[in-house]
């Protein structure tokens, strides 16, 4: 006997004995309502699925998009981007391609095993940017073919509205962003022209950077989140200035006070100020978090859906933050299909503080997210919940975006951006 006709007369056993207390009509409705799902989803878990082709898509202004494409018509969306090295990720894609052609796209946490531990030379900014966006594609395409959306496999909802912020330096963008229903901010460190990133601010400096931002704060009220972005460009000893100067202001967070790499330093800075310390966007994996939360350099973690290891990394980032009492703001400052990733992994864990975005998807996706009071709603599509609007994106295919490059204006040595 097969274990699907074992199963099949284990319900009719069930339904002949409940019948005597008025329970076999129950047990026919939740039959009928398996076998509605089972119609529902578009490719039965038996069912023949496999990858036939990778594509990727340079999209201004500066992403790339990839499209992992199935022999069922299935087409799954990801973000295998890093900022400025757009082609030299969509060639690392090119070479993942042979692993996955041919292969079911279903085992998803096999194929990040594989793609990342058989490259030898682990890890890294390109190839865990690669991953990243093969991974999303992988969940967007397990979605589809299941008929659900990517957060109900990782356990269903754990909130059913997703807080996101927008950035600002100025009150009157933050006015019009508020306008627009947005209550979270992130700006940056306001500094005096013509001074580059000196090692030690004057006095004057950090009183200017001060000033700024209590100014925005006056503004916009006690009520509303300001994040500060250092962007891991100023040093240690500055850094200890500044954040000293803008405690009794109440920023969201203080984001990279000190360059990312330094999370000796970073845990320093954070003994040192009960204002929240958060990194994460140039961390990758777990590895990479974990040095982090050990040593206590952050309580709010921004891995990027586009860079950590993708919807499987972050999460797994997710469970060891909660560990230690950490919060998740998934850093996104990419495209539409970036921000869908981190809504579904947000909408998924306990730990969620806020989500980054610079773009909802107006001119990319047919249905652009939308704020209301502060929060997006949770998409209720299958897999990521979205879907590319070909004919809005055919004006913005293609670009040649670089990283800035700075130089300071006294004497011309490079600097941070």
């Amino acid at each position: 006997m097969s274990l699907f006709q074992s199963s099949l007369r284990r319900r009719d056993a069930f339904a002949a004995a409940s019948s005597a207390v008025g329970l076999s009509a129950l047990s026919a409705e939740a039959v009928a309502a398996q076998e509605q799902r089972d119609r529902n989803a578009p490719v039965p878990a038996k069912d023949n699925l496999k990858i036939t082709k990778l594509e990727t898509i340079l999209v201004k202004p500066r992403w790339l998009f990839l499209k992992i494409h199935t022999n069922a018509g299935i087409v799954g969306l990801g973000e295998p981007i890093t900022e400025g090295r757009a082609l030299t990720c969509a060639e690392a894609v090119k070479e993942i391609e042979p692993y996955l052609v041919g292969k079911d796209p279903r085992p998803v946490e096999k194929h990040w095993q594989a793609i990342y531990r058989h490259a030898f030379y682990r890890g890294g900014p390109i190839l865990t940017s690669a991953l990243s966006g093969i991974d999303q594609a992988l969940w967007d395409i397990k979605g589809k073919a299941l008929g659900v959306p990517v957060y109900e496999l990782l356990g269903g909802p754990t909130r059913d509205r997703v807080r996101v912020y927008a950035h600002a330096s100025q009150t009157d963008q933050m006015k019009k962003l508020q306008g627009q229903g947005f209550t979270a901010f992130k700006t940056g460190v306001a500094k005096r022209k013509p001074r580059g990133n000196r090692y030690i601010f004057t006095e004057g400096d950090v009183e200017h950077a001060a000033e700024v931002f209590a100014d925005l704060r006056r503004a916009m009220g006690k009520e509303v989140d300001i994040a500060i972005d250092f962007h891991g460009a100023i040093s240690p000893a500055t850094a200890k200035l500044l954040i000293k100067a803008y405690e009794p202001y109440y920023p969201m967070f203080i984001e990279e006070p000190c360059q990312a790499q330094n999370h000796d330093v970073m845990a320093e800075i954070a003994r040192g100020t009960h204002l929240p310390i958060a990194t994460g966007e140039r961390v990758f994996t777990k590895w990479g978090f974990r040095e982090v939360l050990e040593k206590k350099a952050a309580t709010v973690l921004q891995p990027d859906m586009c860079h950590a290891g993708g919807i499987t990394e972050v999460r797994l980032i997710a469970g060891m933050a909660e560990a230690y009492y950490a919060d998740i703001a998934p850093h996104n400052p990419l495209g539409p299909i970036s921000l869908a990733a981190g809504v579904q992994l947000a909408c998924s864990i306990p730990n969620f503080l806020c989500q980054e975005q610079v773009s909802l998807g107006e001119g990319y996706i047919k249905q652009p997210f939308k704020v209301r009071e502060g929060f997006l709603e949770v998409p209720k599509g299958p897999g990521l919940g979205i879907e590319l609007d070909e004919q809005a994106m055919a004006d913005k295919i293609g670009h040649d975006w670089r990283n800035q490059e700075s130089y300071d204006p006294e004497d011309d040595s490079v600097v941070d951006w």
